[in-house]
């Protein structure tokens, strides 16, 4: 409740009390959930429980706004205090108000003067209700620089004047450019998580894929891309369940018991990515939705791994990254399986070994697998340079399983 409940309040006062006064809207919030804690501990949970929230934060903003009306009008004449609102002034907590107020945040943390990994920390902080030490985990960094960063990103908000408004339909296209941008990073810090004590921060993940349906879910940004964008988070979400085992340990795509994945989520999947071909536009998300899709498939037959290479041509054609180009390796190897004496494997090798990613452990894991069969000695090297790169116990239980297999 307080994950999504948080961020509904917080968006709401943010845009009521104005980007000037973030903190003030925060600390209502979390004001407004230690107060629902100690009450509720003794008397229980109302049965409206949201409602109950909703009410003590409208009285407590109030009271600040008052306060601070008081302040400025018997203490001091110079000091800047809580403008354009009337304590009169009702706050709206609709549930229209709410989305809208919600997705107007989000525009306006993905102001194109924050940097990225400041709109993730914005976003996972205000509109997602995590914590500086949840945030710091998912970054792998500590609480100070963390905070540094978020009051940085605020203070850019206020200098340069940012608006938590409608944005205009002909600026939609390009500010959502960044918007989806942003939450496909937050959806990938929990699917690529490298947290020491997880592989899959589901709760990251799943807030990506909350706030993208929002985006769905309105008019203006309804658009093929946005639906793209949805259909690659459900098709990764729906293997969840499979992808690591009892002992949280990841569970690699062979492996995965498909019984376990998600047949509504890959349901879903389908239905945004048909929504998301009614454009002319191809993005990333269309490419790599289109991917995910046929890793929904279980087999390996030659028409799958021909369509994921030719799906990862495209994609590397369209924005190039050295991950991508990794990934293709291995779909290279597999298009490529039935040629005999381990050729689809070697072609793959010459291809992979081009990229030159010295510092990627998944490039030293992929060598190995690749020259497996091969040449023992090779592939063993591989996988010990990556078990040097790896930074998370859990890559380095995997790379050392590869190694007690040789």
């Amino acid at each position: 409740m307080f994950r999504t409940e948080y961020s509904k309040i917080t968006a709401v006062l943010c845009k009521f009390l104005g980007i000037d006064h973030i903190e003030i809207a925060e600390d209502i919030a979390s004001e407004t959930f230690a107060l629902a804690l100690d009450t509720w501990t003794y008397k229980g949970i109302p049965e409206n429980p949201s409602a109950w929230l909703y009410t003590v934060a409208k009285n407590k903003a109030k009271n600040q706004i008052r306060h601070n009306q008081i302040f400025k009008e018997k203490i001091s004449g110079n000091i800047k205090y809580l403008s354009g609102e009337d304590v009169s002034s009702e706050i709206d907590l609709s549930e229209k108000n709410i989305t809208d107020s919600q997705l107007q945040m989000l525009f306006a943390i993905c102001h194109p003067s924050i940097p990225p990994e400041a709109q993730i920390g914005l976003a996972l902080r205000i509109l997602c209700g995590f914590g500086i030490d949840e945030i710091s985990n998912a970054f792998l960094s500590n609480k100070e620089t963390i905070s540094k960063r978020l009051i940085r990103a605020k203070e850019k908000l206020r200098s340069e004047k940012v608006q938590i408004t409608s944005i205009p339909a002909s600026e939609i296209n390009g500010r959502l450019e960044t918007v989806l941008k942003t939450l496909y990073l937050l959806f990938n810090e929990g699917y690529y998580s490298e947290s020491k004590d997880a592989i899959l921060r589901e709760d990251l993940c799943l807030e990506a894929i909350r706030l993208t349906r929002q985006l769905v879910e309105n008019k203006e940004t309804n658009l093929p891309i946005t639906n793209a964008l949805l259909s690659l988070m459900c098709f990764h979400a729906s293997r969840f369940a499979a992808r690591k085992n009892e002992n949280g340990e990841i569970v690699l795509y062979h492996d995965q018991d498909e019984t376990l994945w998600n047949q509504g989520l890959i349901n879903k999947g389908a239905h945004y990515l048909r929504q998301a071909s009614q454009g002319k536009i191809i993005s990333k998300y269309h490419l790599e939705a289109s991917i995910a899709y046929w890793h929904t498939i279980k087999n390996d037959s030659q028409e799958k791994w021909e369509s994921i290479l030719q799906l990862y041509n495209r994609l590397l054609q369209l924005e190039y990254s050295p991950i991508a180009a990794l990934n293709r390796t291995f779909a290279l190897s597999m298009a490529n399986a039935q040629l005999p004496n381990d050729h689809g494997k070697k072609i793959a090798i010459i291809e992979a070994e081009k990229l030159q990613l010295t510092t990627n452990h998944y490039y030293f894991t992929l060598l190995g697998i690749l020259y497996k069969g091969i040449d023992h000695e090779k592939s063993k090297n591989n996988f010990q340079k990556a078990l040097s790169l790896a930074k998370s116990q859990t890559d380095k239980k995997t790379i050392m399983r590869y190694l007690s297999e040789d």
